[in-house]
């Protein structure tokens, strides 16, 4: 199914989903919404989906090598909903010819390049389905003689400009993913750049060479650390200092009763809860995921740390109980201001780069859904509010099903950004879209009789 111009579209072309980004939250819908099609069932359900990128890409500036995943291979895009369809990461495996390979290295966590490889595999079936290298610039409702909304044009165009196309839906999954988060008052620049792009600036760094040979990491979590290792071993003769506002990386909890959190069961559990029982849960859970290290990886920086001391060439250096405050772009690289925590003492740090490993933020869907937004029911705290099939409330006169892949920690809990529930969610949204579209055309043929 290739995308096609608004003028040769007719209502029969309408797409039961159009998504927005093509990462794999929307490819392990991709993957459901394919597996049910497959059935048989008819009519089949009519997707199409608008990427950014020019070609699929998970994190690419994070793929170093040697790092693990955090969750187990069975956490893939389908398993976990359908451990028999023909898009789990042991087909993939089998395919590829490492299966008894893999088996040998009797491990559950893959590395993020082979398991990024996977989720390449399963885009490559889906690529006639998917706009590369287009953004969004619009959502247009298209409204009824009735006042209802049941479609909307979702308007897109290369990137650069111009060769605008429509798609008309009637239902979006907006899975536009995180933008990193960094600190206040702080840009980035040729030498100053977040952890997303560590693989493609740090090449750019060692042509250019470095005058004060230390490069500083700014941050507490796992991308920080794995940051930290990646510069320390690539830039042998500099100096890398990780700024931490702890006093150290501290562990994630992994531990088996703690990961319950991540169970599909949970999703319900926590949807269920009070408002004041799951700010509770967040809370005492976050050391499961947000700026919590490996344990093994602390324990080898720990242990090159402390040789370097021995050596009295002490490489990697641990600023901790320490805030960047600021950030000065120089001829030669960044002058990064910090302040101690404990001290309140300031310092400048010449620095032929400066990496942010501070996170990212989730981006409001109601800056990309335009007029509709009005529509969208939000809570006390001006949230969106989502059903529990990912389904943003809106008002009465809203028909079209605008589903959330991402964002929804406040209602879904703390797999809402990360990959434990994807397979599941996919399936729960794919069905979500049956069943409404069973009512739909229940009520169109009690409206034909009527008539």
């Amino acid at each position: 199914m290739s995308l096609e111009n608004e003028a040769v579209r007719t209502d029969a072309d309408v797409d039961d989903l159009v998504g927005i980004g093509f990462g794999p939250a929307n490819l392990a819908l991709a993957i459901a919404i394919d597996d049910h099609n497959r059935t048989g069932a008819e009519p089949p359900l009519r997707v199409g989906f608008l990427e950014r990128q020019e070609r699929f890409g998970w994190h690419r500036g994070m793929l170093l090598d040697g790092a693990t995943m955090q969750v187990s291979f069975l956490k893939d895009l389908v398993t976990q909903r359908d451990p028999r369809s023909r898009f789990t990461f042991l087909t993939y495996l089998q395919e590829r010819g490492r299966l008894a390979d893999f088996i040998n290295l009797k491990t559950f966590y893959p590395t993020r390049l082979e398991f990024h490889d996977y989720f390449e595999w399963c885009a490559a079936e889906f690529a006639d389905r998917v706009g590369y290298a287009r953004t969004v610039t619009g959502i247009r409702p298209l409204t009824g003689p009735d006042g209802r909304t049941e479609q909307v044009e979702v308007v897109s165009e290369a990137l650069g400009g111009g060769d605008a196309q429509v798609r008309r839906a009637r239902n979006i999954a907006v899975g536009t993913g995180l933008t990193p988060r960094l600190p206040a008052g702080v840009e980035t620049g040729e030498s100053l750049w977040h952890t997303r792009d560590l693989l493609f600036r740090a090449p750019e760094l060692a042509r250019r060479g470095l005058r004060h040979r230390r490069i500083a990491v700014v941050g507490a979590g796992q991308s920080a650390a794995e940051a930290v290792e990646y510069l320390h071993r690539t830039f042998p003769d500099a100096e890398i200092c990780a700024v931490l506002t702890r006093y150290g990386y501290s562990p994630a909890d992994d531990s088996p009763f703690a990961n319950r959190i991540f169970d599909p069961a949970a999703v319900d559990e926590f949807y269920a809860a009070s408002e004041e029982s799951r700010r509770t849960l967040l809370a005492q859970h976050a050391n499961t995921n947000y700026s919590v290290v490996d344990g093994e990886l602390i324990e080898a920086l720990y242990r090159t740390a402390y040789q370097e001391k021995v050596a009295g060439q002490e490489r990697l250096r641990v600023l901790n109980t320490t805030r960047l405050i600021g950030a000065e772009h120089t001829a030669d690289g960044v002058r990064a201001q910090l302040r101690s925590l404990t001290t309140g003492r300031e310092q400048a740090l010449e620095c032929d780069a400066v990496v942010l490993a501070t996170g990212y933020a989730h981006v409001d869907p109601r800056e990309l859904l335009g007029d509709l937004a009005a529509d969208c029911r939000t809570d006390e705290q001006g949230r969106l509010r989502v059903d529990r099939d990912h389904r943003v409330l809106t008002g009465d006169r809203l028909d079209v099903g605008i589903y959330l892949q991402g964002g929804t920690e406040h209602t879904h809990g703390i797999t809402s950004s990360l990959l434990s529930t994807l397979a599941v969610r996919s399936g729960e949204i794919r069905d979500s879209m049956l069943l409404r579209r069973s009512g739909r055309d229940l009520r169109a043929r009690s409206a034909a009789v009527t008539a």
